[in-house]
């Protein structure tokens, strides 16, 4: 009887423990996000969700994997063309331009203006690094953060 009494309390603290865990694990099992939203057709006519640079801000940016940093060093896209952290555009054949704001090149080299001016804002940013922002949860690409919902 008294053994019975002592196995009956270890088998309920047990038991709960086990329940945590598998309600722990439930909760931090995360289901992928459709790249649709409601602005979905939009999205996806523009440079906007392609690998590319960008001038945002009056600052070129760099959109990769969906994720959006600070432009660090000039980037040669696939036709020739160079963009330099400064904004300006070299083409193959030497003539230069200047990207404005909301002017967006993808790394074919292909421009894109003006649909950026029409996106919404970026809805996700790392915590420790606010100039990185995406479209979608995920991770910081510098600190590897996960990314967290602006409000």
């Amino acid at each position: 009887m008294k053994v019975q009494k002592m196995f009956l309390p270890k088998m309920a603290a047990l038991l709960a423990i086990f329940l945590m865990v598998i309600s722990f694990n439930a909760n931090a099992q995360t289901h992928k996000h459709s790249s649709k939203t409601k602005h979905g057709a939009m999205m996806k006519d523009c440079c906007m969700m392609k690998d590319c640079c960008m001038m945002k801000d009056g600052k070129m940016m760099v959109m990769k994997d969906g994720k959006t940093m600070p432009m660090q060093k000039d980037m040669a896209m696939k036709n020739g063309t160079t963009c330099m952290t400064n904004g300006e555009c070299k083409m193959k054949d030497g003539k230069t331009m200047m990207m404005k704001e909301g002017d967006c090149m993808d790394m074919s080299g292909k421009m894109c203006t003006d649909k950026m001016k029409d996106m919404p804002a970026a809805m996700y940013s790392c915590p420790m690094h606010p100039e990185v922002t995406s479209a979608k949860p995920g991770k910081c690409p510098k600190c590897g953060m996960a990314m967290k919902k602006k409000s």
